[in-house]
């Protein structure tokens, strides 16, 4: 299969994406294909001392209702570190601090139109701090054993893809 680009316009400018038409060419045939862009974003897997991962509950405008999710948050600028965005989220979301993350993975959310790249850290040694919630943030914060997590999973209760994948690789990297 080949695939050439033939020509992108940009449609619509938001607060964290652009949303482009691209026109391409595609196993001989010219096709229109939606084409998001995000700057990119970090997430953290918080373990207390306990080995249990705090978590955040927020509503999610999307789909209309509240998620548990890890913590995570868009870079401020589209170069910025994504260490440093996980530093700065872990502690606005969760009231948590640390002096080291550690790398997990890297997810990209939603292959068929959007470049949206997350990577994700594990934070230990949390030390207690405050939240700095953005003033439409509302979140609440509880913690739970891997076990837990995976049972939500399983159950459909946490969907949210990147949360999914982050839990999946800490429980199978660290055996929890």
């Amino acid at each position: 299969m080949s695939v050439e680009r033939l020509d992108r316009k940009l449609k619509y400018q938001g607060t964290i994406l652009k949303i482009y038409e691209d026109t391409v060419i595609a196993n001989g045939h010219e096709a229109h294909w939606d084409f998001i862009h995000h700057d990119g974003a970090a997430a953290v897997v918080p373990v207390r001392e306990d080995g249990r991962i705090l978590m955040v509950r927020q509503y999610r405008n999307a789909l209309d209702r509240y998620t548990l999710e890890i913590p995570a948050g868009k870079l401020d600028e589209p170069d910025e570190p994504t260490i440093e965005c996980a530093f700065r989220e872990l502690e606005e979301e969760t009231g948590y601090k640390t002096e080291h993350m550690e790398y997990l993975i890297t997810v990209n959310t939603t292959v068929a139109f959007c470049d949206e790249k997350i990577d994700i850290y594990v934070a230990r040694d949390l030390i207690p701090s405050h939240q700095n919630l953005d003033e439409d943030e509302e979140i609440e914060i509880a913690a739970y054993t891997i076990g837990e997590l995976q049972e939500q999973i399983l159950a459909g209760r946490i969907t949210d893809g990147k949360t999914i994948a982050a839990l999946m690789a800490y429980a199978r990297k660290y055996n929890a």
